[in-house]
């Protein structure tokens, strides 16, 4: 007898139809499972066989062959138990699979209790895409599952619940479309931050065109205070950007049961000593590292020379396109990093070059070798370099707060629709990610502007990439004024941000 049961299978943060055939025939008793499973989905057969045992069904003593279609493309993670059991019970006879356009998909216990398993919402998308009707999932993946909205979700809790509902006794309840609750949670606000009115501008300009950032200063400037609050200046996500963040955490498997969908920008902070592969994915099962789990929102590293250079290295074309690609032995996966990147980083290694009143302890030398670590093409990927001097002894004794996170975020937030407006039709969200086409069609200087990038590109011997930067970041600083032309005292604003050199 042979059976066709629809499942899913997910490369990178697309999901795609799996065929599990299984076929009943006369012979020795064997189990065989092709189309290129790995380690996992080969050890579903005795999983299969113990929760059928185990929840008052027959296991059939016969030849058992179980074909993973597409059988080109590797299958992997243990997702395929469900659809494999659903095959085997209806090749036996004990129950008919669902009329409507059905896919199973799901983790099993030795009892047959379902337990949850990475990527459902790519997955269901994709299901929801395919013209699948009806999707049977984990119960603690139902209200991720309901996320792609086209497809009605089953929440199964165990084998004889699903198997009871086929048959007709005892229908399971669709799971209700999960809507997201407003969060209430409290962020780092700017208010507390005493002084730094310069950083704090220019961490608003950053916020408002999605530009990368570097803070540089000695210990105890503020550096990692100023950056641990830029969430909560930055503008809410729209649903798409939220679920194309839950894709990516989804298949990283973080995402919290009780919050299936992400509602907050993520903001990521590995520490200094992570791996090449850790910031930018990989590893046996190509999962997603930080720089795609930044995704719509912040890489924080801090310490920036300390890291590896090879870890440092590989942002650069992440940067550039958008996406990171992957390829491994396993495969080759393309996940979304779309991120801001926020440095900060000491003048030196002991941290006070360039101090009035400390001492610095590095010779000139040590000093131009620290900064170098952080190579030039790296930096000339950063729009804005600011310097983040220590807090004078009257700006921590001022009882007046800073200005605080809300007025900042409606700034930019004003600015940011404005950048929506511009590109309304396009991928792109903000100036950031403008290519030469938008930066010429958008960032038209009149001739005294001209003048003045005309001095800033010789003084500064800039590259071609760093002056369409200075441009995209002058587009935001007008944007935030209002203005819809670029006037010089935005480009002068924009210039000031690159005249910082290291490592000379």
């Amino acid at each position: 007898m042979l059976y066709n049961v629809t499942s899913m299978g997910i490369s990178g943060i697309d999901g795609y139809m799996v065929s599990v055939e299984c076929y009943i025939s006369n012979g020795l008793p064997e189990f065989d499972v092709v189309g290129l499973p790995d380690a996992a989905v080969k050890e579903s057969r005795e999983r299969v066989r113990a929760a059928i045992k185990n929840c008052g069904f027959k296991f059939p003593v016969s030849r058992i062959t179980l074909n993973l279609a597409p059988a080109g493309t590797k299958k992997s993670g243990t997702l395929y138990d469900l659809p494999i059991l659903i095959g085997i019970l209806a090749a036996s006879g004990e129950l008919k699979l669902p009329k409507k356009r059905s896919a199973f998909l799901g983790e099993l216990s030795l009892e047959g209790v379902l337990r949850p398993v990475r990527g459902v919402l790519p997955m269901a998308i994709a299901a929801a895409k395919s013209g699948i009707e009806e999707l049977y999932v984990p119960e603690q993946n139902a209200a991720e599952a309901t996320l792609a909205e086209n497809a009605t979700v089953f929440p199964v809790h165990d084998v004889r619940q699903l198997v009871a509902h086929l048959t007709g006794e005892a229908p399971i309840a669709p799971a209700p479309l999960w809507m997201p609750q407003r969060s209430h949670r409290l962020m780092p606000d700017f208010a507390d931050v005493k002084g730094q009115d310069s950083v704090k501008r220019a961490l608003e300009v950053a916020a408002a065109g999605s530009h990368n950032i570097l803070l540089i200063g000695p210990p105890g400037s503020g550096k990692s205070m100023l950056a641990k609050r830029l969430p909560s200046i930055l503008p809410n996500m729209t649903r798409e950007e939220a679920l194309e963040v839950t894709e990516v955490h989804s298949v990283a498997g973080m995402l919290p049961q009780d919050a299936p969908m992400m509602t907050e920008r993520p903001f990521r902070h590995p520490h200094h000593t992570v791996s090449a592969i850790a910031l930018a994915g990989g590893g046996s099962a190509l999962k997603p590292g930080e720089i795609s789990l930044a995704n719509q929102g912040v890489l924080f590293l801090d310490e920036l020379p300390e890291f590896r250079s090879d870890a440092l290295e590989i942002l650069r074309q992440p940067l550039e396109d958008g996406r990171v690609t992957i390829s491994r032995v396993n495969g080759t996966v393309e996940y979304p990093s779309q991120f801001m990147l926020v440095c900060a980083m000491n003048p030196c290694k002991c941290g006070w070059y360039g101090h009035p009143t400390r001492r610095c302890t590095c010779t000139p030398d040590g000093v131009r070798r620290y900064q170098s670590r952080v190579s030039g093409p790296l930096l000339d990927r950063i729009d804005i370099m600011i310097e983040v001097p220590a807090v004078e002894f009257e700006d921590l004794r001022a009882k007046a707060s800073g200005e605080a996170s809300a007025p900042i975020k409606a700034r930019v937030d004003a600015a940011r629709a404005l950048q929506t407006a511009r590109f309304a039709g396009s991928a792109m969200r903000s100036n950031a990610q403008m290519g030469p086409a938008e930066t010429q069609r958008f960032c038209r200087l009149d001739d005294t502007c001209a003048a003045l990038m005309k001095q800033a590109f010789a003084r500064l011997n800039m590259t071609a990439r760093s002056y369409d930067r200075v441009l995209k970041v002058a587009r935001t600083i007008a944007d935030l004024s209002g203005s819809a032309e670029i006037a010089p005292e935005h480009i002068a604003e924009a210039i000031q941000y690159r005249t910082m050199e290291l490592g000379k």
